[in-house]
Order: C-alpha cells, then sequence, then structure tokens
C-alpha cells in the first residue's frame, strides 16, 4: 500500500524535482515547465505554482516521475515528506 501523499506546494515540488536534475525551462501564468534528459528520452512536466497542490494532480505527477526515472513512487513520496 502507498505511504499516504504529503501535504505540498509548487514551490517545494520544483525544488525537489531540481534536486533529481530537472531544470526549469519556462513559466506561463501560475504553471512552471521543467525538463530533464532521462534513458527513455526528454521528459517534459507541468507542475501548478500554488500554494497547496492538489492530491490527484500531486498523485498524477509522482506517478510519471516515477515512470520516467525508474523511481517507485513510494521512494518519491517518502523523499517529499
Amino acid at each position: 500500500m502507498l505511504p499516504k501523499l504529503p501535504v505540498v506546494g509548487g514551490k517545494d515540488l520544483i525544488k525537489f524535482l531540481k534536486k533529481l536534475g530537472y531544470e526549469v525551462v519556462r513559466q506561463r501564468g501560475s504553471h512552471v515547465r521543467l525538463r530533464k534528459e532521462t534513458e527513455l528520452g526528454i521528459h517534459n512536466i507541468t507542475i501548478p505554482y500554488h500554494e497547496e497542490i492538489a492530491r490527484g494532480t500531486l498523485n498524477n505527477i509522482l506517478t510519471d516521475i516515477s515512470k520516467w526515472n525508474n523511481i517507485p513512487k513510494e521512494e518519491l513520496i517518502k523523499r517529499l515528506k
């Protein structure tokens, strides 16, 4: 069973993704686009720059990052807390 998702803001999530090797490409309004070259190719992901990211949105983002970086989702949730 997956651990409970933490409550995370856009700023903290972007900082976390930078540690994983992502770089900010651009920002449009309240959304920030990040990019990283992985073994599967170039991964682009958009992060809402909100005070608090909705649970479903965070879940989808972590699922995506897990697939592209070959890191188990549980591990990502643990590191994010």
